[in-house]
């Protein structure tokens, strides 16, 4: 487990959090702007003083109330938003740089290793990282903070400072991390495109305060969480490869409830993926659907229904034992219909974005 409870105060913002999430995957720390996440993600690296805190990873102690383990001597990794790395030094010497931070009797994560994961060979060779894209820059900067081999790697929306396409660039390369890591990594964003295709976990964060933490599934949909409510609200869906449909240039996608036809994606029969549906791509019918273009139609059981301003509601549905679904419909059409809690209803799932 990580887990962290920190008390800061400054003129006009008080920092309260206090969590504890298991010590796997990516936690992502979301919210709004001036919530508090990079505060708290530094106190974690001990950056920030905390004059009441406490911090145990993985069963050791990095802080207990006026007791803080020095910022050197943390095993942790830190990525911030700007790539820093040392423009008098080539691509590899950068890299090289964290890996002798670290005696060759505890590294745990090698040069060659890192160049693999994050597809460096092409950049091993430069004499300087100036020059380098974004996306290429920081690509960089997580292999020399990997180099470290920490027992923590944190990053602070590692992705904010990049435009679109050096975004979409570096995006798979920290999938494949997800992957391949087995180090836990605090992720701070508030992109909830960016967590919803990263993170396991998810520490929800306002004005200073830790309002919800949990699975990333259980997050998204829970309609009492403001990320029910967001524009791009949406549910998540582990589902596994059932067939191509050659034909059509299809895929079917299967999960415990059902299953969804998206365009053909290029992985092995069985293997597993990750889906969103977004609230605003599912639409409800009380009587199964004839003639209709929408190829995906799941038999789905109504559980809340909540008002989103004067003109629209928010559903939350139970697709089968497990799967849970958002739809966000006009409050007309809610009432045109009769809908509420307990209803069996057909959910008209217009739009399915495969994410990871």
């Amino acid at each position: 487990m990580i887990e962290a409870r920190f008390d800061l105060t400054y003129p006009g913002f008080e920092l309260h959090a206090d969590f504890q999430v298991f010590a796997h995957g990516i936690i992502a720390l979301f919210g709004p702007s001036g919530s508090g996440k990079t505060t708290l993600l530094r106190c974690i690296a001990g950056l920030e003083p905390a004059a009441r805190g406490a911090l145990q990873v993985k069963g050791e102690v990095w802080q207990s109330g006026d007791k803080s383990m020095p910022v050197h001597r943390r095993p942790l990794g830190y990525v911030f938003q700007e790539a820093s790395l040392f423009p008098h030094l080539s691509v590899k010497e950068n890299l090289e740089y964290g890996l002798k931070r670290i005696p060759p009797a505890q590294r745990k994560v090698q040069l060659e290793q890192v160049v693999e994961w994050l597809g460096l060979g092409k950049l091993i060779g430069r004499d300087s990282p100036v020059g380098l894209s974004g996306g290429e820059r920081q690509r960089v900067a997580i292999a020399r903070a990997l180099l470290t081999s920490p027992r923590l790697l944190l990053m602070d929306e590692p992705l904010s400072a990049l435009d679109t396409a050096s975004k979409r660039e570096i995006l798979p390369y920290l999938e494949r991390l997800h992957s391949e890591l087995d180090i836990p990594v605090i992720y701070v964003s508030h992109s909830l495109d960016e967590v919803a295709r990263l993170a396991d976990q998810l520490v929800l964060m306002e004005q200073g305060e830790i309002i919800a933490s949990g699975p990333l599934n259980e997050m998204l949909v829970h309609l009492d969480l403001p990320t029910a409510h967001l524009d791009d609200a949406g549910a998540m869906i582990e589902a596994s490869v059932g067939i191509h449909d050659e034909e059509y240039h299809l895929t079917r996608l299967d999960f415990y409830g059902g299953s969804l036809w998206v365009s053909k994606v290029e992985r092995a029969i069985g293997s597993t993926v990750r889906a969103r549906v977004l609230a605003r791509d599912v639409s409800i019918a009380t009587v199964a659907p004839q003639g209709s273009s929408i190829s995906n139609i799941l038999e789905a059981r109504i559980d809340d229904i909540r008002d989103e301003g004067p003109d629209r509601v928010s559903l939350r549905m139970s697709v089968g034992s497990r799967q849970i679904l958002l739809s966000r419909i006009t409050r007309r059409s809610c009432d045109q219909l009769g809908l509420a809690p307990g209803m069996e209803v057909f959910a008209q799932v217009k739009s399915v974005a495969l994410i990871a």
